[in-house]
């Protein structure tokens, strides 16, 4: 056991977190975890041990740990109840292992079941929090790793390695679950094995020679992204080689990021007609794109040439990924482009692509313009509809501001309307399960804290997020957001699905959409309101700037701000 001036389990988990480069843990912990509040506690933590900031809600914690990470590309940790926290939190494990984003998940356990009483675990641990296989086995199909661990002298090691796995590519979280008494225990000084980050492969430069000269060889080449924009560093590197090449860049179905300029010339924004574009291509070059076409067939029957190049360009976590390819390339994608960038210039004179590049300028520009004035035209209606959203949400955003979008049917409007934003300025939070995008929002400003963070959510997303603990996290640790809420009173995607799949069937025949609406509305802006914060709702397009810029203020000086938007109804 531990005791004043000795150093214990815990006291060797946190310092061992903080050498691997952890900065901050994301937390919403049971009492599973009195050791390391106590090691928390001492009066050197601020200096030996990472930042612990308690968010009271597993989903809220990990969706803040996937937005610092999204933000920052540094390695969080997360501490969640054992059992039901941890199974709580698989939705965000799920995203994160789909996302390839890094982090490693702490859960408590027990192993003594209160028969060794020098350790005081109560009755709980035998009727309501244990499992057989305990919380490593729960959460095993939702991580990229899952450990129980068995022994306190593996402890640190244990940590060391959970960090690296994971770093290492394909990035994920890595699960540990960790014996109380074991952070009780005393632990003595050991041997460092490793503090050395890992360093994930360039792509095989055989196979960027191949890619390269494919490039070189394309006359009407296009580039496709969605998740390019998760290294900002691979943003330039990709604007290079779009350069070279005099090739548009795209964004795919779902961008998860900020993947381009969205004012750079050779910007086309996001992809229109699939089936157009691929006539209009003789090689289309995916970089980090999951879905670059739906149905999958749309690629087999294109004649153009299909490259892939990402850290995981077969997807291996997904179940079926039929896509045909001519050549796949995987490697960490900064260096690999910059590599592929530097090999297409020496075959490509600096020029050589102009006449195409002017080509791709003049079209993207009439492509935007139309885009704008869709904006523009939904101003002057009666009602507001998200493109008008959108729009004005450009006008008024500050320099250097990050969004985070949990919609689903108006993603695409406000992705197209949002050309201000810089790279690392647009995060989405919905992958999969919805319920994660105010958290990930508290998470990226945790990251840049000097920085504007606003919420796109729809009506549904937001009841699916535990609002009640994220707000409170907001005022707690002093993380303003600009929550921007589209509300169309349903689930309006939901509805969407039920008059394509059945146009002449009963639901839409007595417009009876049973279990798809969200009755009564409740008060949104009361909600902020409760928290300290402002809250207003918006009826009529002429109002939504003022709104925004007063919900902007309000942020400006501390404070959380909700703008309910309430939307044109749209037919079915």
């Amino acid at each position: 056991m531990d005791g004043p001036g000795r150093a214990s389990g815990a006291h060797a988990l946190l310092r061992t977190l903080r050498r691997m480069g952890v900065e901050k843990i994301f937390a919403s912990p049971g009492s599973d975890w009195a050791p390391l509040w106590e090691a928390l506690a001492a009066p050197s933590a601020r200096e030996e041990f990472p930042e612990y900031l308690s968010s009271r809600h597993e989903e809220t914690a990990i969706a803040m740990a996937s937005g610092y990470a999204k933000s920052t590309g540094k390695l969080p940790a997360v501490v969640l109840h054992t059992t039901v926290g941890a199974l709580h939190a698989t939705m965000g494990m799920r995203a994160a292992l789909h996302e390839r984003i890094p982090m490693v998940l702490l859960a408590g356990e027990s192993i003594t079941f209160g028969e060794r009483p020098e350790y005081g675990i109560g009755p709980q641990w035998l009727r309501l929090l244990t499992d057989v296989g305990g919380p490593a086995r729960l959460v095993a199909p939702c991580v990229k790793w899952s450990f129980g661990l068995n022994d306190s002298a593996l402890l640190s090691a244990t940590m060391e390695r959970a960090c690296r796995i994971a770093t290492s590519a394909p990035a994920g979280p890595a699960f540990v679950s960790v014996p109380t008494e074991f952070l009780m225990d005393a632990h003595p000084e050991e041997a460092t094995r490793s503090a050395a980050p890992v360093r994930n492969a360039v792509a095989d430069p055989a196979a960027i020679e191949e890619l390269a000269r494919m490039l070189c060889a394309a006359k009407r080449p296009v580039i496709l992204t969605e998740e390019a924009g998760k290294d900002a560093a691979a943003v330039d590197r990709l604007v290079a080689l779009a350069e070279i090449l005099g090739a548009p860049v795209f964004d795919a179905w779902q961008p998860g990021y900020m993947n381009f300029p969205r004012k750079h010339p050779l910007y086309g924004g996001v992809a229109p007609d699939m089936k157009d574009l691929l006539e209009e291509t003789d090689l289309l070059l995916c970089v980090e794109t999951v879905v670059p076409a739906h149905p999958p067939a749309l690629l087999t029957g294109s004649k153009a040439r299909m490259a892939f190049l990402g850290e995981d360009p077969l997807h291996t976590h997904l179940p079926y990924w039929g896509f045909r390819n001519d050549i796949s390339v995987a490697g960490s994608l900064e260096p690999s482009l910059a590599l592929l960038a530097e090999r297409v210039a020496r075959d490509l004179p600096r020029g050589s692509r102009s006449a195409l590049a002017s080509h791709w300028t003049e079209r993207n520009a009439k492509s935007r313009e139309q885009v704008r004035e869709k904006g523009r035209s939904a101003g002057a209606k009666a009602r507001i509809e998200s493109p008008w959203i959108g729009h004005e949400l450009d006008a008024v955003l500050p320099e250097g501001a990050i969004v985070v979008d949990e919609t689903i049917t108006h993603r695409h409007d406000i992705v197209r309307q949002l050309e201000g934003l810089a790279p690392g300025g647009f995060i989405s939070a919905s992958y999969g399960g919805l319920g994660m995008g105010i958290g990930t929002a508290l998470g990226a400003k945790v990251a840049r804290p000097d920085r504007t963070v606003a919420v796109t959510i729809g009506d549904g997303a937001f009841f699916y997020n535990p609002v009640i603990a994220s707000f409170g996290a907001s005022q707690e640790l002093k993380l303003p957001l600009l929550v921007v809420l589209f509300n169309n009173s349903g689930y309006l995607s939901q509805k969407l699905d039920v008059v394509r799949e059945y146009p002449e069937g009963w639901a839409v025949r007595t417009r009876q959409f049973a279990g798809l609406s969200i009755a009564p509305c409740p008060d949104y802006p009361a909600l902020a309101q409760a928290f300290g914060g402002y809250g207003e709702k918006v009826e009529r397009p002429s109002e939504v700037r003022t709104a925004l810029q007063r919900g902007l203020d309000a942020v400006s000086k501390g404070r959380l701000a909700l703008i309910e938007m309430v939307l044109a109804p749209i037919d079915g």
